[in-house]
């Protein structure tokens, strides 16, 4: 943490103690009191270490704190307890855990299954770093209410073999500072292992040494990322911290070249023909890897709908080089001004591509649906197709929209199919709505860059007519696929979406109540019916969106599994991930699971066995590798809007509240941007954070901010590197 903004949350802490209302709390409480997360617990931690340091804060033998009353020499209510009895370390408990460090050279052990961390002084961390795996024995000082304290007395395992960071020069050696500010300990390079880098040079740096007590990390520069103006070197910086895979293999390369760029003959053979069927894709304008197309045709009351998804199967074969670097990467992973992709672009966007007016191996989802969104019959299918038209979002919109003529024109013998898709996606979407799916529709960003990587603007990016078609159309294909594999009690992988905790359901119930929003919930878990009708009470509010998004956090993480165990958010019984295997690895793995059921070679001698043995890690590698992404592509977009925002310090803007902590509150702009209100720059009044409410309140003014409310802001700072934007209230300036 910064000092300025250190110092800012110390002033807090120490008014909200002095308050006449406050009584003496633990530390769970007060963050209980403020609502913080996770990360927001730790630098409450470390804001009443400073503090206590300090001599302005005590902790009483309970464990609770209260504003130091006496003047004069500096003590704290830990150190006195410290000092009427020393910890026999000897008695504590051992435990294993990983290190989570902190800029300050403290930190945290996350003990597997146990919901708080064990905190490390400084003192105590050996030669712990971030991410390592540790073993650690539990003081036996702790007291009740407060939080429990270890030792390091053992590395397990290191977990950051490298980092990623800036190179600072000095005359015979250097140091590289890491980008990570968990990763306290600045590593030192000796010249000979320099590789002659320039100093402010982004670098990855191997670490030879891990150093002790008294003496630095030492390591060697492996790669030259380059200098952070050179456009693009932010980003790739972030690729590499997250340790996402940039580059193929020579021999991974050589095999994508040796597939061929065009369908054989031979590959043909038991193949369905529905090259004649009219079909289309429909994607983003810059998309260049089309993994689906779709055809419909209606007879009488029935839709004929046809989901045709790209055969990757064909050309990357299980426990091939590809398929093993495929299984590696798990997905394609989207930033800001790049795509990495799973699978080398001879084949991304070569031969597995549906492009337009080439023939194209494919398994197709052959649907009967009929007036009610009822799947009547189905037929999964190996088929070669033919792409008669790659559309855009943008253009099916319009021409749905009937606000492009031209378009209307050049597309006319696909018009009518268009406006059927639109009817067929109307119903699937209200029958789906029936049964109790739930429909978060946010904004995303899009991130405008110049030739120089430069975000030079940013807009949000809704759904439409057209996106909302190939959704539903891609959600109806993944479902009957998960259905007709889960009734055959087959190997297979799963997307599974587990019910909310009900802890923080009912913290999401209280904060609805006491915004006067009126919910119901019949049984001790929630369906995700009253989750529905939750977002549907609170339509057209102010605070709708971020009503919207704290629901969001209720819900659990969707993930990959073996077991077919439905989907909440979709409340669907049977859900996998068949639409996308040139993007995502559990699609191209059940694509074989399918074609070998197809063709009879499941029920041979041995093959179920051999799914069934591999694909517990295939969902499990999927999974990690799917956060991996999400994490990335998030902390590329907070870089570019945090860089974006540089570029208009001092400017004002109106927004909205979209969180409210004990911090501040947090405001989104209507282009995406989120950045913080700090509860110190509310320089007319002392605010207190009303829990129940979700509110800031004013004691003096009664001035009241709250969720969804309209303001006006001023961008006070923007750090690229830490990726946070800072604004003031434009009336709290003078």
């Amino acid at each position: 943490m910064k000092k300025k903004e250190l110092d800012k949350k110390k002033k807090f802490i120490i008014e909200l103690l002095r308050d006449p209302v406050y009584k003496p709390m633990r530390f769970r409480e007060i963050a209980s009191l403020l609502r913080l997360n996770k990360s927001e617990k730790k630098e409450l931690y470390e804001v009443l270490e400073c503090l206590m340091e300090e001599g302005k804060v005590v902790v009483d033998q309970k464990g609770k704190y209260s504003k130091a009353s006496g003047k004069g020499k500096k003590t704290t209510g830990r150190r006195e307890i410290k000092e009427k009895k020393q910890p026999s370390y000897a008695k504590g408990e051992e435990k294993e855990g990983v290190f989570i460090g902190h800029s300050k050279g403290f930190g945290f052990v996350e003990i597997p299954g146990e919901e708080e961390d064990i905190f490390i002084p400084e003192e105590n961390t050996g030669t712990a770093l971030h991410q390592d795996k540790v073993k650690i024995i539990i003081k036996d000082t702790h007291k009740e209410g407060k939080r429990k304290e270890g030792i390091v007395i053992k590395v397990l395992e290191r977990g950051m073999p490298q980092i990623v960071g800036t190179y600072q020069c000095n005359r015979d050696y250097g140091f590289v500072i890491c980008d990570n500010p968990k990763f306290s300990k600045d590593v030192f390079i000796s010249k000979k292992d320099s590789k002659g880098v320039r100093d402010g040079d982004k670098v990855v740096a191997e670490i030879t040494d891990y150093g002790s007590k008294n003496k630095s990390p030492e390591g060697r520069i492996t790669e030259v990322l380059g200098n952070i103006r050179v456009p693009g070197t932010d980003i790739l910086a972030v690729v590499k911290s997250f340790g996402i895979p940039d580059e193929f293999p020579e021999r991974v390369k050589r095999q994508a070249l040796r597939v061929p760029d065009h369908v054989l003959e031979a590959d043909l053979n038991g193949r369905l023909d529905l090259r004649n069927v009219n079909m289309v894709t429909i994607d983003g304008e810059d998309a260049k890897d089309l993994d689906d197309a779709v055809s419909l045709e209606k007879e009488g009351e029935i839709y004929h709908l046809g989901v045709h998804i790209a055969d990757v199967s064909n050309y990357v074969q299980g426990a091939s080089a590809l398929d093993k670097e495929a299984q590696k990467r798990g997905t394609s992973v989207y930033l800001a001004d790049r795509v990495i992709p799973m699978l080398p672009v001879e084949l991304s966007n070569g031969i597995c591509s549906l492009n337009q007016g080439e023939d194209r191996l494919a398994l197709s989802c052959l649907m009967d649906i009929d007036k009610n969104g009822k799947l009547v019959s189905h037929k999964i299918a190996e088929t070669v197709i033919r792409v008669d038209r790659r559309m855009t979002y943008t253009t099916v919109k319009n021409i749905l929209e009937k606000t492009d003529e031209e378009a209307e024109r050049r597309y006319r013998e696909f018009v009518p199919m268009f406006f059927q898709m639109k009817e067929l996606s109307d119903i699937i979407r209200k029958s789906r709505h029936h049964r109790g799916s739930i429909d978060f529709e946010f904004p995303e960003s899009k991130i405008i860059l110049n030739d120089a990587g430069k975000a030079i603007d940013i807009q949000p990016y809704e759904s439409n007519a057209a996106t909302k078609i190939i959704e539903d159309f891609m959600l109806m294909a993944n479902e009957t696929v998960a259905k007709e594999y889960c009734k055959e009690e087959l190997p297979f992988v799963y997307r599974t979406h587990e019910n909310p905790d009900p802890e923080k359901v009912e913290s999401l119930l209280m904060l609805l109540h006491n915004q006067g929003i009126s919910v119901r919930k019949e049984k001790e878990e929630i369906s995700p019916k009253e989750v529905q009708e939750i977002l549907e009470s609170i339509e057209g509010l102010p605070n709708e969106a971020q009503i919207s998004r704290l629901t969001l956090r209720t819900m659990k993480q969707a993930k990959y599994t073996t077991e077919c165990s439905g989907h909440f958010g979709l409340a669907a019984k049977y859900y996998c991930h068949f639409t996308s295997p040139i993007r995502r690895y559990p699609d191209l793995q059940i694509h074989r699971i399918i074609k070998d059921n197809l063709r009879g070679r499941l029920q041979r001698e041995g093959r179920k066995e051999h799914y069934q043995q591999i694909l517990e890690e295939v969902a499990r590698q999927s999974s990690i590798c799917e956060r991996r992404a999400e994490e990335a592509e998030r902390e590329s977009d907070k870089l570019k809007k945090a860089e974006y925002m540089s570029y208009h310090i001092g400017e004002e803007f109106e927004g909205i509240i979209s969180g409210v902590t004990g911090w501040g509150m947090y405001v989104e702009l209507p282009n995406t941007v989120e950045g913080l209100v700090h509860v110190n720059t509310l320089r007319d009044d002392y605010y207190t954070f009303d829990q129940e409410a979700y509110e800031l309140r004013g004691d003096l003014t009664k001035k009241v901010y709250r969720l969804g409310q309209k303001v006006r802001v001023r961008v006070a700072d923007a750090d690229k590197m830490m990726k946070t934007i800072d604004f003031v209230l434009a009336e709290e300036q003078s």
